[in-house]
């Protein structure tokens, strides 16, 4: 099947999922600007936990198709973990939407809840803020199900940006940056490369 075909059939497909607004077909000179984007707020703190590793926009950037589109309150992420916490390459905590997991964990003495974030062992907070080498906060990509089957289609994958990438987008697509409004990016290979 043609490419172009192809992508028509993706944006179709990813048009019709709930909560999905705007899409838009980014362009090389915007794959360049996000990558920048992405490696300064890679350096910066996130959620007062340490730095990030944005491994889902990483991965994206470097896909054969790149798309950015809208969501709002309907929209349902990918089952998670989104965050991943680690320190010295160890996982040491992620974010649940499971509630009793949340409550349960918050009885234990040893374990931290903030917000929807699980840290297994509190003690490696202090043990990431006098060491050398802080926490990451991980942003794993995450596969896109319902484009990942479209005939031609060898790999689909979301990836969440962050604020300002988002920012970015949103003003690309002509959208203001109103509450409960997000994007996210879908990268996707061609199943024959040649």
């Amino acid at each position: 099947m043609d490419r172009d075909k192809i992508t028509e059939q993706v944006l179709e497909k990813l048009g019709q999922v709930k909560g999905v607004g705007a899409t838009k077909l980014l362009s090389s000179e915007d794959r360049d600007t996000i990558r920048k984007m992405e490696e300064k707020a890679d350096q910066m703190t996130l959620m007062g936990l340490g730095r990030g590793d944005n491994q889902g926009v990483k991965k994206v950037l470097d896909m054969d198709v790149l798309v950015s589109f809208l969501t709002d309150m309907d929209y349902e992420w990918p089952c998670g973990p989104n965050v991943i916490l680690k320190h010295k390459d160890k996982k040491v905590g992620e974010d649940t939407e499971d509630a009793e997991r949340l409550e349960e964990v918050e009885k234990s003495a040893d374990s931290l809840v903030i917000g929807n974030i699980i840290i297994y062992d509190k003690g490696v907070l202090m043990e990431a803020n006098s060491s050398k080498e802080p926490l990451v906060v991980v942003l794993p990509p995450k596969e896109c199900e319902s484009v990942g089957c479209i005939e031609g289609v060898s790999d689909a994958i979301l990836a969440s940006p962050s604020p300002p990438t988002d920012e970015y987008i949103k003003e690309r697509m002509y959208e203001k940056n109103e509450c409960g409004s997000g994007t996210f990016l879908l990268g996707f290979d061609f199943e024959n490369k040649s």
